[in-house]
């Protein structure tokens, strides 16, 4: 039996965490959208053609920020294609998965979808092959009462209220070589910062998300990020991060260690986030939103990746194990503890593609993944403590030295709870919780 400790104190916090960071992502790929949320001619079907019992099983999840449609999707993605009647949307190529898109569920099927899941719905522009235009439109569309163009047109569409969109994403990794319309720093942070007002002055009141280094391999890491802070930071409210990781050499101490890796990605981006503030000389701050992220390894090259210009390819479809679902917790326990910069967070993704559901017809699996996010996002809500663990631990091959137990803490109230993980491969973990100012009593 290993034993290790816990050390809390009420009055030492990190700040309340964000409901947010309890996101999901869905994203049209793969059986995602289509035969996934989405299948008109299943038993299971509602009005929208919205799979109820995958709807039954997310609503467990309490997922709040839900990103939509992309990912790589979004670059090649125009809005105005997949609004309006069916019968008049056209069937496109998506480029950036080689597959066939029809655009049946679109912009205003999901975000009736966001409201009957009670989901914070978060959209992505394109700014890849879009423009600033195309992007202040949609917002036009969606959040404006009526008496112009595009606010008119969604009425003509059937909506008459507004769709009070408050959380937009500018682009998604700009930064990567393989991104659609793929540019320098300087260039990405130009285009987003004129997105950025433009947007602003249709509706001041939205949030916007600008793409930061969406992975810590690639050579622009944080030199991307400071570019574009350094243009665009007093446009924009949150800079994105994206992060998968996996366990390709079988090695899995050192795959649970990967939380050590994530604590000091969100570190480096807050430290880069407080430089830049510190040179404006300005007040305001701004916040990480952890956009993407998963475990992601076994699906992550050749076929999975190329839909072969079919419809609904069975793409990026993870089966994940016990070891995946410590992770995951590990990637929660990480966001609680940095609450006081990590304000928004959306798991990648949310059905058959690297997600917590499969589906398979009409039949539907939850794999291991689904129970630590259900754990944690129905007993994630309050004010994050400072955590100290105290206890044995090990030296992984590349994420450092990592204690046996992975900890972090929510103050709710006159209740204090705690998430737990055990890092020991060989022993059972008995785990103490101090909490200097306090006495447990149950």
């Amino acid at each position: 039996m290993n034993t290790s400790t816990l050390h809390l104190h009420t009055r030492f916090t990190v700040d309340k965490v964000d409901p947010r960071i309890f996101g999901g992502f869905l994203e049209h790929m793969g059986r995602a959208v289509n035969d996934g949320v989405y299948r008109p001619q299943s038993t299971h079907a509602d009005d929208l053609g919205c799979r109820t019992d995958v709807q039954a099983a997310l609503k467990k999840l309490r997922f709040t920020a839900m990103r939509y449609p992309g990912g790589n999707f979004v670059s090649g993605y125009h809005w105005l294609d997949a609004v309006g009647p069916r019968e008049g949307r056209p069937t496109v190529r998506d480029l950036a998965w080689q597959s066939i898109e029809n655009n049946h569920f679109g912009p205003n099927e999901f975000l009736e979808l966001a409201r009957r899941m009670d989901w914070t719905p978060m959209l992505a522009v394109n700014l890849g092959t879009g423009t600033p235009e195309e992007a202040r439109n949609w917002l036009e569309y969606c959040n404006i009462e009526g008496g112009s163009k595009w606010a008119d047109l969604r009425r003509e569409h059937g909506y008459e209220q507004t769709q009070d969109v408050k959380l937009w994403c500018l682009g998604n990794e700009m930064d990567g070589p393989w991104q659609i319309g793929h540019v320098p720093a300087e260039t990405y942070a130009i285009n987003a910062q004129q997105t950025a007002r433009m947007m602003k002055m249709v509706d001041p009141t939205i949030e916007l998300v600008a793409c930061g280094s969406c992975a810590t391999d690639l050579p622009t890491y944080l030199e991307w990020d400071r570019k574009v802070l350094e243009h665009c930071r007093d446009d924009i409210d949150y800079l994105s991060l994206h992060r998968y990781v996996g366990n390709e050499d079988n090695d899995t101490p050192n795959f649970l260690a990967v939380t050590n890796s994530i604590d000091a990605q969100i570190e480096e981006a807050a430290a880069l986030c407080r430089s830049v503030q510190g040179a404006k000389r300005t007040k305001k701050r701004i916040g990480l939103s952890f956009d993407e992220w998963n475990v992601w390894y076994r699906a992550r090259h050749g076929e999975h990746l190329d839909g072969n210009g079919k419809f609904a390819p069975p793409l990026l479809e993870e089966h994940y194990n016990l070891e995946d679902a410590l992770v995951v917790a590990g990637f929660l326990n990480s966001f609680i503890r940095h609450a006081d910069t990590v304000k928004i967070a959306n798991l990648a993704q949310i059905v058959n593609v690297i997600a917590p559901i499969l589906t398979r017809g009409d039949e539907m699996l939850l794999q291991t993944i689904f129970y630590p996010i259900e754990m944690f996002s129905n007993r994630g809500q309050g004010i994050a403590l400072r955590s100290q663990v105290e206890g044995s631990g090990y030296q992984s091959k590349t994420n450092g030295y990592a204690t046996h137990l992975d900890a972090s803490a929510i103050l709710d109230g006159d209740r204090v709870n705690v998430f737990l993980v055990n890092r020991d491969l060989e022993n059972p973990m008995e785990v103490q919780v101090k909490i200097a100012d306090r006495a447990i009593l149950e």
